[in-house]
């Protein structure tokens, strides 16, 4: 037998894209090596391979090449370092030569490269073998979820002219409090305690936003604050929410296999889920049919349940939910009376250009109109500079937050509003801070347990009401008036909620002006 070449001594370089002190090509020679002789890369295979080879490398280089091996034969090759990195959120591959991460800061080239296409196709079909998917000329795409709870996406050339590319979005490594979300300024001053009051109210609510908005990061952290008593099902494609809970019970769809069969989607889930005595219904995506079950759900007693919805505003939240439902085989009209009745709040997420901060830009209340049209309806608006605007919505959104609705344990929520300034649109709030934003008013431990929201301002007639959401002696009806400009008739009934004709009566400015309570003028 002819014996090999020795290695030319350029292929022991510097660190190069297996991220040691050896080039690709021994990495290859050895990999084609082992997987002749069927043996796992260990150690002292990688030393009696690179013999073979005639490549004489001391210890550290051993181990080099065995750790380059590992990864990729078993894990994620050159993409390793970047996906062992405690910040980064997601690693695209846009072909061999070009590989970027998002750390939160944006997106950010690296200098990962692959040594050619073909290694990189590799990489992506192992990958998508591990989730038990098929990814060839055939199929030259894949969705899926690997075993460590990576969600991938690959697409293969001619569908990609530049070569393979490769999508990595990796789950959260720990769930984010409320704190953490407001002092990374995801969560605005003016919105701290009004969310814990919507999931203590059990409100029914959609967090929506573009791609890396956040919107699996802040639900994982409202889910967290709910009761402890509560049972939560979470029915998702991939398992990506992380609540802070010690009762959830997680149900995950399943891809049908080569074959085309066996698979298990999220409609399916909703219905066996409503099997399982929820609580709280959780639907992490909602991008499909499921949005029937979804909805069926909340309008038979399902109360508090929730999920994330891809949009570009809150406004294009009904016409989104309206395509989805219509595609299941609902009718427009039955589609409207459901997400009027089904949901109450959307909490709207954007991501500030040039890929910065992630926050919450709005709170809007869906509202049916004459026309039997839902719509959203702005309820507080967050700036970029901190600022809270309320909008004519914003009265109702008190109303439904109300303290006979249902206490909070722990958490006051203060708003302050002066609903005439709110229904023309400007800013409240600018008696709580310099910046003009709401206050954030530290609860128990220093948590942001309140925020005042709004105030009457000098030289202003209007009177400061305020609201308290802990569970205190409080009159049964909350009644705040609703902007002129916000003659909007709420058609859902909950326990203690003005009714609806009287709440369509107040917005029509019938019945007289409102009353409040004497303790809270």
């Amino acid at each position: 037998m002819t014996a090999r070449p020795a290695v030319p001594p350029s292929d022991v370089r510097p660190p190069g894209p297996y991220g040691g002190a050896v080039s690709p090509r021994l990495v290859e020679a050895v990999r084609a090596r082992l997987a002749r002789a069927g043996v796992e890369p260990s150690a002292a295979n990688v030393a009696m391979a690179l013999r073979a080879e005639n490549a004489v490398l001391g210890d550290a280089e051993v181990l080099t090449v065995a750790r380059a091996l590992c990864a990729d034969l078993i894990g994620a090759g050159p993409l390793e370092p970047l996906l062992a990195q405690p910040d980064v959120t997601d690693v695209l591959v846009n072909g061999p030569g070009e590989v970027w991460v998002d750390d939160g800061d944006g997106l950010r080239r690296t200098s990962v490269t692959f040594p050619d296409e073909e290694s990189l196709r590799r990489l992506a079909q192992r990958l998508a073998a591990s989730a038990g998917r098929r990814l060839d000329d055939a199929s030259p795409y894949v969705d899926a979820r690997l075993p460590g709870g990576v969600r991938l996406h690959a697409l293969l050339p001619p569908l990609a002219p530049g070569g393979t590319c490769v999508s990595l979005r990796l789950p959260p490594r720990r769930t984010f409090t409320l704190d953490d979300l407001v002092a990374s300024g995801t969560i605005p001053p003016g919105a701290a305690g009004i969310l814990p009051a919507v999931i203590a109210a059990r409100l029914a609510f959609l967090v929506t936003g573009g791609t890396g908005t956040g919107k699996t990061t802040l639900l994982s952290a409202l889910l967290s604050l709910a009761d402890p008593r509560e049972r939560l099902l979470l029915v998702e494609d991939a398992a990506e929410l992380r609540p802070v809970h010690p009762h959830v019970v997680r149900l995950e769809s399943r891809p049908p296999n080569l074959e085309g069969v066996g698979g298990v989607g999220l409609r399916d889930l909703v219905r066996q889920a409503l099997r399982m005595r929820p609580d709280r219904l959780v639907v992490g995506e909602v991008r499909g049919k499921e949005v029937v079950e979804l909805l069926a759900a909340l309008n038979t007693g399902h109360e508090g349940g929730c999920g994330t919805l891809h949009a570009n505003t809150a406004a294009d939240v009904p016409p989104r939910l309206e395509a989805l439902a219509c595609a299941a085989g609902l009718g427009r009209e039955a589609v409207h009376s459901q997400i009027a009745a089904a949901l109450d709040l959307i909490i709207h997420l954007v991501r500030d250009p040039g890929g910065g901060r992630r926050r919450i830009a709005e709170l809007s209340l869906l509202v049916r109109r004459p026309s039997g049209l839902v719509e959203a309806e702005p309820a507080l608006t967050f700036t970029p500079d901190g600022r809270t605007v309320a909008g004519p919505a914003h009265s109702i959104l008190i109303e439904r937050l109300s303290p006979d609705r249902r206490g909070t344990a722990g958490a006051t929520c203060m708003i302050t509003a002066d609903a005439r300034a709110g229904a023309a649109g400007r800013p409240v709030g600018e008696a709580a801070g310099p910046s003009g934003g709401a206050a954030v008013s530290p609860g128990p431990g220093g948590a942001p347990a309140s925020a005042t929201v709004g105030a009457s301002g000098s030289g202003s007639n209007s009177t400061a009401v305020t609201r308290s959401f802990a569970r205190t002696a409080t009159p049964s009806a909350v009644r705040e008036p609703v902007p002129p400009s916000g003659r909007v008739a709420v058609s859902r009934g909950r326990r203690g909620i003005t009714p609806p004709a009287r709440r369509t009566a107040m917005a029509e400015g019938r019945n007289g002006p409102p009353a409040f309570p004497k303790e809270w003028s």
